[in-house]
């Protein structure tokens, strides 16, 4: 079964406090983005790469591979206005039938084994996504204050999210909604199940200075 990944690698990195996008990045000595997808390269060689980029980045992107002599194969796609019309943009560019994934750029620490758990599991499936456990209280907002909330009944959602190409499809057919917060939120919107697969806790999705220095303990782990 065919095998596509697409990394969306959109953000601007205000929260990093620079004016490098944070997918670009350096973590031990390599871009960020580099690093996610060799991730997919080592899962797979074959796996056909699709990065989802704006155009204002594009050429910085491609001065970055010859600076790193980063020549993993891969098509990119150019970003949309939202996460969901950036997905859409990537999706056009997957041909024919398989099992497509939609992983954040800046995740660059997802294990093989997840990787391959949600693949396999799609296979089967046709809706995946990693989750992990809540491993803090978690408290609920109410009107009158807040109140404490079970967290084994909650779980926090990483990336990739693996699906059937026919049915991700079906699924960005739809209008853009503000509810479509990820992939498993549009295709539940068609009132597909999704099921959930353990992912790993590295897994991080690098957003602020103190996830870079998390990122470069992890690189030399």
């Amino acid at each position: 079964m065919k095998k596509h990944i697409i990394i969306v690698a959109g953000g601007k990195g205000l929260r990093m406090g620079g004016d490098i996008p944070k997918q670009f990045l350096p973590v031990c000595g390599k871009p960020v983005l580099m690093r996610t997808m060799e991730a997919f390269y080592a899962y797979d060689a074959d796996i056909h790469i699709i990065l989802v980029l704006p155009v204002s980045q594009q050429a910085y992107w491609k001065e970055l591979c010859q600076e790193y002599q980063f020549a993993l194969s891969h098509d990119i796609a150019n970003g949309g206005d939202t996460r969901f019309h950036s997905v859409m943009n990537g999706l056009a560019l997957v041909e024919g039938d398989g099992l497509v994934g939609v992983h954040d750029g800046v995740r660059p620490f997802v294990s093989q084994e997840v990787i391959a758990r949600c693949y396999g599991e799609a296979a089967d499936c046709k809706a995946v996504i990693p989750v992990i456990d809540v491993v803090e209280t978690v408290r609920h907002l109410t009107e009158e204050g807040s109140e404490t909330v079970p967290r084994d009944r909650y779980k926090l959602v990483q990336t990739p999210q693996v699906f059937e190409v026919a049915l991700l499809r079906r699924a960005y057919q739809q209008t853009y909604t503000d509810l479509f917060t990820d992939d498993a939120s549009v295709v539940e919107a068609l009132g597909e199940k999704v099921h959930l697969v353990q992912g790993n806790r590295e897994n991080i999705k690098l957003t602020t200075p103190f996830d870079l220095k998390l990122a470069e303990m992890l690189c030399l782990t």
